[in-house]
């Protein structure tokens, strides 16, 4: 069977140590460590998870604007990707992921000149995870949090003029819902390029809530010979999709959807 993950993200400031709990419960087998690696003690981090039985599948960054058209923001967001090297490759996880600035959907200058500007820093960071022995995922997104790449083919684009052995793409299903016309296809189309997948429904909630077909989803990928894991990234129901705390024990509501999304994709054999 696949192994199945969580973002840790999606609990928000709670202690990891509460998180890794929760998610022992939910009976997954690894995560996707927020990178938060300012405040987060690499050491700590990965004892606490270790002991609770969690692979450390993939480091998710915080934003940084990788493509703005101003050099001393740009710089910010190199240093901030060199630290988040040295903290994954202390922890001992084999990728980070990367995006540019979420919920910047237009460019400050043209959309040529960002496009030009994101793949010489997507460069430049795929030399720094290089350097460290890491590979790196861009995360796709959708128009409503990104005006780059945000379909699977603007990422096959991407990753050939980068030219970066260790780079590869992070398929979404809850972004793929929005700006593909069918996923399992543009799935089928990046074969040899998916490094990592999030699983969410259409509505953001647990798999099997909304309209999204998962079954052709996992089919696409086990055709394409995909082997990592399935990143679950749900969020509770409410308004701001960028805060995960919508009040009300949302992270209860998380935990239940997990449970729900690991029982509908074992029941898909996965």
């Amino acid at each position: 069977m696949r192994k199945l993950g969580c973002c840790t993200w999606v609990f928000g400031d709670q202690p990891l140590a509460d998180t890794a709990q929760a998610l022992q419960y939910v009976g997954l087998d690894g995560v996707e460590l927020f990178g938060d690696w300012q405040s987060t003690n690499p050491k700590k981090a990965k004892a606490v998870l270790e002991g609770h039985g969690l692979e450390i599948f993939s480091i998710t960054p915080a934003d940084a604007d990788i493509s703005h058209p101003d050099a001393k923001i740009r710089n910010a967001s190199l240093d901030y990707y060199k630290g988040l090297a040295d903290f994954a490759a202390e922890l001992g996880a084999p990728m980070f992921c990367m995006h540019g600035q979420v919920g910047r959907i237009r460019p400050v200058s043209t959309q040529e000149e960002e496009d030009a500007l994101l793949v010489v820093t997507t460069s430049q960071i795929c030399t720094i995870a290089a350097a460290n022995g890491l590979n790196v995922a861009f995360e796709i997104l959708n128009r409503y949090e990104s005006h780059q790449i945000r379909t699977v083919a603007e990422g096959l684009e991407l990753l050939n003029q980068v030219k970066a052995a260790n780079l590869s793409l992070l398929a979404d299903a809850y972004h793929m819902n929005i700006e593909e016309a069918n996923p399992a296809a543009a799935l089928r189309a990046g074969a040899g390029s998916i490094g990592l997948y999030h699983a969410a429904d259409s509505n953001r909630g647990a798999v099997g809530e909304g309209h999204t077909d998962f079954v052709s989803q996992i089919t696409a990928l086990d055709d394409i010979a995909y082997a990592g894991p399935v990143v679950f990234e749900t969020a509770a129901p409410g308004p701001d999709p960028f805060n995960t705390d919508k009040g009300n024990e949302f992270r209860d509501e998380i935990i239940r959807q997990l449970v729900d999304s690991k029982k509908e994709l074992r029941a898909m054999g996965t």
